[in-house]
């Protein structure tokens, strides 16, 4: 065990004294990007071989920038959640007939026969053309959140070329005033 430590030690001493005598070698992306932090930092012409100051020179952040297009997603979220209120009292009690366990409702069929042939008929159906079949499943239509981002995006869109429509609209007016003018 001595004996490799030793030998790790000795391997470590050599590369660092092969890395003093080379000096660093950085690939070319990271060494461009020190030349490029190099070029904005402010530091002494010479600096004292000796000192123990140590410079820190790098860029300024120009902060964070949040998507407008995800921001109003989540806004379309919140409205779209804003219906009943919760009430914490509730009790969620099903007093429908549609309960599921071994006291459910008594004197009906627990299966609806004819219902259920006929969602597997269009099941059926529907995987023979390649289509999806989880839609059939979902009883209260929502957009998940990626569909809600689409949307504000696609708005977001619309408006900025409504804008720009209405700028370029508004070039030519004052081109074609312009013109009348002379």
């Amino acid at each position: 065990m001595p004996a490799g430590l030793f030998v790790a030690f000795a391997l470590l001493a050599q590369a660092a004294a092969a890395a003093q005598v080379d000096g660093p070698s950085a690939p070319p992306a990271k060494a461009e990007a020190a030349a490029s932090t190099k070029k904005q930092c402010t530091t002494p012409a010479a600096p004292d071989p000796n000192s123990r100051e140590i410079i820190v020179c790098a860029l300024r952040p120009q902060g964070y920038r949040l998507d407008p297009d995800i921001l109003a997603a989540r806004r379309l979220k919140t409205q779209g959640e804003a219906g009943r209120p919760h009430n914490p009292h509730e009790t969620y009690a099903d007093h429908s007939c549609a309960t599921v366990g071994p006291m459910g409702c008594r004197g009906q069929p627990t299966i609806d026969l004819i219902r259920t042939v006929t969602t597997l008929a269009a099941m059926t159906d529907r995987l023979s053309k390649g289509q999806e079949v989880g839609s059939m499943f979902q009883t209260q239509p929502t957009s998940s959140e990626y569909q809600l981002y689409l949307q504000a995006k696609k708005q977001r869109e619309e408006a900025e070329a409504d804008k720009a429509a209405k700028a370029k609209a508004a070039a030519a007016q004052a081109a074609a005033a312009a013109t009348s003018q002379r």
